[in-house]
């Protein structure tokens, strides 16, 4: 029987037999457990010690960062001879962050400050022209720029000209020439020997006021209180959690779970589950909602709850964050549904290798979102276009392996701005220009796209029996937490299992309990699974691919098989 969804599973390379057997001796773990940390190049008692028990010992020296002396003298500066401060952000949930951390922290030494967050719909993203103007006719001496910037070489210029310093704290890989800014952090620059590349924007920020503590004698050099904002952008700008960004995503968990920022209690109090926050939380709960009030309202919003210190308003905020978020999965749904009806009208959907959808009132904030949607549905490199004042505007977003920024680079002829990276970008228009931009793109993405790049992929982990799958396994899969990127998830495939007392709950989501030929059984839920009752039902082996997690109900608490595909 084939799979419904069509997922190619691909299981991940065996790591050295040495390995595996050194972290068994080393650490006592069984071999499934040794073969997942190998995978991840964990090999040892010293590099296990270093994953499973972090500490702030682990968080490199700020000093370490090119420019970062020079950038928080600087600070000093401003601060001590009373110049004005404006902190400026990205409005995406990054930059926000970004800003509500930095802002809130330097307050407490001057209130000189301010922030800014460019309007999406008329400034566009990162630094503006009209932003810099706003900072000179203001009186601000000092704007820190945060996860924007980098490539601002026109905008930092005019800052320069009317005497304005910039510190760029950055984490996007620089252009060809860095611009002149007064100090440029970011540890892509090619002369930066930061020993950690993949810091969010929210954690270049965080770096900066680090050495402002170090330098000032502050008693937490760490920021503790506001490690939780910081966990937020890792989590939602879908950097790698290794290394250091692990350690800092670990404790700003502790610190959101234990004793989170009064704005950001308000905004998680509409949590329905009770268990502690985790990465996926913060992706799929926290970040939408911070994202919210930039896509329909502006990014502001969203640092004046993340700032905010009095109850009545912070209610209030939330209040408002809820209903942008209300509002944007309305329009999510409502233009979904518009655009897959435009691709199902096309007779030769399954010929084209690549998706492009156009209607000028479609709201320009959610049309990422929606091209993600469609890949869900038709997984082919995907650009939704609006329009916006006199041109076309328009989000991309691609398939794994394959790069839809080089595809809209081959077609620039059309356009008349881009930017991005490889999965993800946007691009502007004239409207007129959207047919033959169109035919371009699939042109270009027809002969470049890989035959294996047109199936999505489940990467699976490790084959395990049903029988290694015990609360102590679990219990150990815990500690390899936070998972993302670079730690994902472990999922396990177990051959040969059978189905027993099956049936479809809720939105066709099938569930089943999996036995196997010793007679272990193991609860299961698969999401969007249903169509599999008939074959689980009918007695037939088959096999799983699934992540493990614990089930809560009515007070019991279990392990279950969350069924990522069956085969």
């Amino acid at each position: 029987m084939s799979k419904p969804s069509q997922l190619k599973w691909i299981c991940k390379p065996t790591p050295p037999e040495s390995d595996i057997t050194t972290n068994q001796n080393e650490i006592g773990l069984s071999k499934s457990l040794a073969h997942i940390l190998a995978q991840r190049n964990i090999i040892g008692y010293e590099p296990a010690k270093k994953f499973f028990r972090i500490s702030k010992d682990q968080i490199h020296s700020p000093f370490l960062m090119k420019d970062m002396g020079l950038a928080a003298n600087r600070l000093i500066e401003a601060i001590e001879s009373k110049q004005k401060i404006l902190v400026y952000g990205d409005y995406d949930v990054d930059g926000t962050t970004a800003v509500a951390l930095v802002f809130s922290y330097l307050k407490q030494f001057t209130d000189n400050i301010d922030y800014y967050i460019p309007d999406r719909y008329k400034e566009g993203y990162g630094v503006s022209e009209q932003g810099i103007i706003w900072a000179k006719n203001n009186g601000f001496k000092l704007i820190i720029t945060l996860d924007c910037g980098i490539k601002a070489n026109e905008k930092v210029a005019l800052a320069n000209k009317y005497d304005v310093d910039v510190i760029i704290c950055d984490h996007h890989t620089p252009g060809e020439k860095l611009p002149d800014a007064f100090a440029v952090l970011d540890p892509k620059r090619k002369d930066c020997n930061y020993p950690y590349k993949e810091l969010s924007g929210c954690g270049v920020g965080y770096k900066l006021l680090c050495a402002f503590a170090e330098l000032t004698d502050q008693e937490d050099h760490y920021l503790t209180d506001y490690l939780d904002l910081l966990a937020i952008s890792i989590a939602a700008d879908i950097v790698p959690i290794t290394k250091e960004n692990r350690t800092l995503c670990t404790l700003g968990l502790e610190k959101l779970n234990n004793n989170p920022s009064l704005g950001l209690k308000t905004l998680l109090s509409g949590r329905k589950k009770n268990n502690p926050f985790t990465v996926s939380d913060l992706v799929f709960f926290v970040a939408p909602r911070i994202n919210a009030a930039g896509r329909i309202k502006s990014g502001k919003h969203a640092v004046a709850l993340m700032i905010e210190e009095n109850h009545a308003e912070a209610n209030e905020l939330t209040e408002n964050i809820e209903a942008n978020n209300t509002e944007r999965k309305e329009l999510d749904k409502e233009i979904t549904a518009e655009a897959l009806a435009m691709v199902e009208e096309n007779n030769k959907v399954t010929e084209l290798s690549s998706t492009v959808v156009y209607q000028e009132h479609w709201h320009k904030g959610v049309i990422g979102i929606v091209a993600s949607r469609l890949i869900e549905t038709y997984y082919k490199p995907t650009i939704v276009l609006t329009k916006s004042g006199n041109t076309a505007s328009g989000s991309a977003r691609s398939v794994d392996g394959y790069s839809v920024y080089e595809a809209i680079e081959a077609c620039e002829e059309h356009l008349t701005q881009f930017g991005g990276h490889k999965y993800a970008a946007g691009l502007t228009l004239p409207i007129e220009n959207i047919p033959a931009f169109t035919l371009a793109f699939e042109n270009h993405v027809a002969n470049t796209i890989l035959p294996e790049q047109k199936t999505p992929n489940l990467t699976i982990d490790l084959e395990i029996s049903l029988e290694e799958i015990t609360p102590k396994f679990y219990r150990i899969l815990k500690q390899m937490e936070p998972y993302g990127p670079g730690n994902m998830t472990p999922v396990f495939m177990t051959k040969k299992v059978k189905g027993l007392y099956a049936k479809v709950v809720g939105d066709n989501h099938l569930k089943v309990t999996i036995t196997d030929d010793n007679g272990i059984k193991l609860s299961a839920i698969g999401f969007g699974l249903g169509n599999w009752l008939t074959h689980v039902n009918a007695g037939n082996y088959f096999d799983i691919a699934f992540v493990i997690e614990e089930n809560e109900w009515q007070g019991n608490v279990s392990l279950q098989l969350n069924l990522r595909d069956i085969c």
